[in-house]
């Protein structure tokens, strides 16, 4: 069970702003935690209990990134070591190098050509001629992972919002094929994640990829479906899967 002593933040920084740059989002998140986390440290600090903070954190989508941008905010740094438990939900990690969905892609490009969204073209990696000068590239340098004791990645293959192999920051078999310079950037970024989750600063953290498979003929056939939205919007619509990685892994959540 979850302490009763748990404090929640929904965040609410960015509501209504996710199409700006990451960076942009990232600092707002990042000033939006590190207010609440002041706040209830100056509470706990007055019954002498500082070193039970423990500080966790729930993405969603591109959420994932934006938090990512914020843990990299030198604002952040002092409370780092607090980190505890994050659960990715569908997050595009490693960015939408090798997306299999045409349909989605054409949706990007073409948002791309009508409203220029920063955060588009850095999903995309078009936001600079050289891939080793994209924000995801320098991103994924950031040690934004390390730090967590127990980081748990939820993706399905049913998803097609997010790459598959971006949300569970494993290597796909487009990109294992491809010898390009492309290709050689994305498996560095896939190392530079994978270090930092290896990473032996914390001692015995958990790391579970869980998929969760869809039962897609429920929801009849429509567009939601035939994109993959509806996967992608039945992680928030249902909370069986959080419940169900908290009473499997309580501990993670003490």
């Amino acid at each position: 069970m979850i302490d009763p002593k748990t404090e929640f933040l929904m965040s609410e920084a960015n509501e209504d702003k996710t199409s700006d740059d990451f960076r942009q989002m990232g600092l707002r998140l990042a000033q939006e935690v590190v207010a609440f986390v002041k706040k209830k440290m100056d509470k706990v600090s007055r019954s002498g209990r500082l070193g039970d903070i423990k500080l966790s954190f729930v993405g969603h989508s591109i959420g994932n990134v934006i938090l990512r941008t914020a843990l990299a905010e030198s604002i952040m740094e002092p409370f780092l070591k607090y980190l505890y438990t994050y659960v990715s939900i569908s997050g595009p990690h490693l960015g939408y190098l090798y997306s299999s969905n045409s349909l989605f892609n054409s949706g990007l490009w073409l948002l791309k050509k009508l409203k220029g969204t920063q955060c588009i073209h850095q999903l995309t990696f078009t936001d600079d001629p050289d891939l080793q000068n994209t924000f995801f590239y320098k991103l994924c340098k950031q040690k934004t992972l390390e730090n967590f004791r127990h980081i748990i990645l939820l993706s399905s293959p049913q998803d097609g919002y997010v790459p598959y192999h971006s949300a569970r920051i494993e290597l796909c078999q487009a990109a294992s094929w491809d010898f390009s310079k492309k290709g050689k950037v994305f498996l560095e970024m896939l190392n530079d994640c994978l270090d930092q989750i290896r990473a032996p600063s914390s001692e015995h953290r958990v790391f579970i990829r869980c998929d969760v498979n869809f039962d897609t003929s429920s929801y009849g056939k429509n567009l939601n479906t035939f994109i993959g939205r509806a996967a992608h919007i039945e992680f928030l619509e249902s909370d069986v899967f959080a419940r169900f990685i908290m009473w499997s892994f309580p501990e993670l959540f003490r």
